[in-house]
């Protein structure tokens, strides 16, 4: 038994917080990258890089560290407030919006384009590239504008659609994804460090696939006429070339490792859940819900990518406060804790990770006049939770590597 078996719920909370944080700290970008490049050097001579995605910051900042001066020209593309230029000086840096598109992400798509054609043809590119790159970096077709395009993605984040068929629809919506950008490349050599935030690590959906084309498919069951309306403009032939070289230099399994290997550090004993959690939130929070049930005096560890579908006016918070929202009202009044956080630091707003829930959270909320029920209806458990003094904060955090979910519950 660990030594926290008599432990009050607030050191199994600091416990949980100290472990989300070392899982944190061990899927950094910059020391991913180091890694990667220190293993397997890129061939000498000058290169371009172009780092997109959550984590750009962190990777280029990592490519740095390891090409010095070898970088003959560098362009980051993130999230509004996740970069800083006073750390990469010599680069063009663009901040865009996340998880809908806006202007920005439009002039960051000309600016990737622009970038590579003012490149030397025979220079290599080493692209960066990780979640969120689907937004923050857009071409769109002849005919579809802005508006249109951040229509079509209310549409999706709040449709309950899995993460492949998200990408479906913005592959169709695009020039660039599902592989389209390799047009601009010609015939260059390419090398890709790609962060994976999806489960199976497949490069054709990690950012919808800039670099990478997979099989053609129709779009998901569902997809509303005017959506549909959009999509035939949007579909040029691939080009072909030699394809890119790339490696996955981060997984959701790193997460879950080191998170796994610091709860043992502190005495408990842990179940590391191989199965990513990617159905709607309700039945992902049953299944955890049943599993600590099932297995108490033990830290469960699972990634995470449950699917949320929204109400026309939807409140505050994300999938993981939706998560452990719904596991504290099915497990009111027990002996638990249980952490629902996004690796990258943004659930549902740049401010708040998630959510770290116990029995009594519930009760707390509900000291305050609120219900628990109908705050996940409204997709206000954001507001329940900040309510009952259960969200969570790191601010950026250079990765991006699926939602890290951390349970242990006590034997009666």
């Amino acid at each position: 038994m660990p030594p926290h078996t008599g432990a009050q719920v607030s050191s199994l909370r600091e416990d949980m917080l100290t472990v989300y944080r070392a899982a944190l700290t061990a899927v950094e970008g910059r020391a991913a990258v180091i890694t990667a490049l220190s293993a397997q050097p890129l061939p000498p001579g000058p290169l371009a890089v172009i780092a997109l995605g959550k984590a750009a910051q962190a990777m280029a900042e990592g490519a740095e560290a390891v090409l010095g001066e070898r970088i003959a020209a560098l362009l980051v593309v993130s999230c509004h407030g996740y970069t800083a230029a006073a750390r990469l000086p010599q680069a063009i840096m663009i901040e865009a919006g996340h998880p809908l598109p806006d202007h920005y992400s439009l002039q960051a798509g000309q600016q990737l384009l622009q970038f590579i054609a003012d490149t030397a043809p025979d220079m290599p590119l080493l692209f960066l590239i990780s979640g969120g790159s689907s937004a923050l970096v857009e071409v769109l077709p002849p005919g579809v504008t802005l508006d249109d395009l951040q229509r079509a993605n209310r549409w999706l984040l709040g449709s309950g659609l899995a993460i492949h068929q998200l990408n479906r629809v913005r592959k169709a919506l695009s020039m660039i994804k599902g592989g389209r950008l390799l047009s601009q490349l010609t015939d260059r050599r390419c090398h890709a460090l790609l962060m994976s935030d999806v489960a199976g690590d497949d490069p054709a959906v990690i950012g919808s696939g800039l670099l990478f084309a997979d099989a053609p498919a129709p779009l998901p069951p569902g997809v509303p006429d005017w959506l549909q309306h959009m999509v035939p403009a949007a579909s040029p032939p691939l080009h072909q070339r030699q394809p890119v070289t790339w490696q996955i230099v981060m997984d959701p399994r790193r997460a879950r490792r080191a998170a796994s290997a610091a709860a043992q550090g502190l005495g408990y004993r842990v179940l590391q859940h191989d199965t990513v959690l990617t159905a709607d939130v309700t039945e992902v929070a049953a299944t955890v819900a049943e599993a600590l049930a099932a297995g108490p005096d033990i830290i469960h560890v699972w990634s995470a990518e449950p699917t949320v579908c929204l109400p026309p006016v939807p409140g505050q918070g994300g999938r993981c406060q939706a998560l452990a929202l719904e596991v504290a009202g099915r497990c009111q009044g027990r002996d638990l804790v249980l952490l629902a956080g996004a690796t990258d630091g943004s659930d549902g707003g740049a401010e708040v990770a998630g959510a770290l829930v116990d029995g009594r959270s519930v009760a707390r909320g509900a000291r305050q006049g609120l219900d628990w029920q109908q705050c996940l209806r409204q997709a206000d458990s954001g507001r329940y939770l900040a309510a009952s003094g259960d969200l969570i904060g790191t601010g950026p955090t250079g990765s991006n590597v699926l939602d890290l979910v951390l349970g242990y519950s006590r034997s009666v």
